[in-house]
């Protein structure tokens, strides 16, 4: 039995913070290939770096990870920032 696809957001949340695949690597102590095989569905990540990973962007998990194919983005969604009202 071979392991369903995963999906991930990762490179878009890295790029949108303006952050390089080596810095994110040493925020959350890996190689920083292991971002670019994570970012091209080429290895995924262990729970712990997955949590450590959401845990940096102060994300849930589903933000960046997902088993099921994430919706397409649209300009609008990307532009909106949470403001924060309670």
């Amino acid at each position: 039995m071979s392991d369903p696809p995963f999906h991930s957001r990762l490179r878009l949340v890295r790029t949108e913070r303006n952050l390089s695949r080596k810095d994110l690597a040493t925020a959350v102590g890996v190689h920083y290939q292991t971002i670019g095989y994570i970012e091209r569905g080429e290895y995924s990540p262990s729970l712990a770096l997955a949590l450590k990973l959401a845990r940096y962007f102060d994300l849930p998990v589903e933000a960046l990870f997902s088993l099921d194919p994430f919706p397409p983005l649209d300009a609008e969604t990307l532009m909106r920032r949470d403001v924060g009202t309670d």
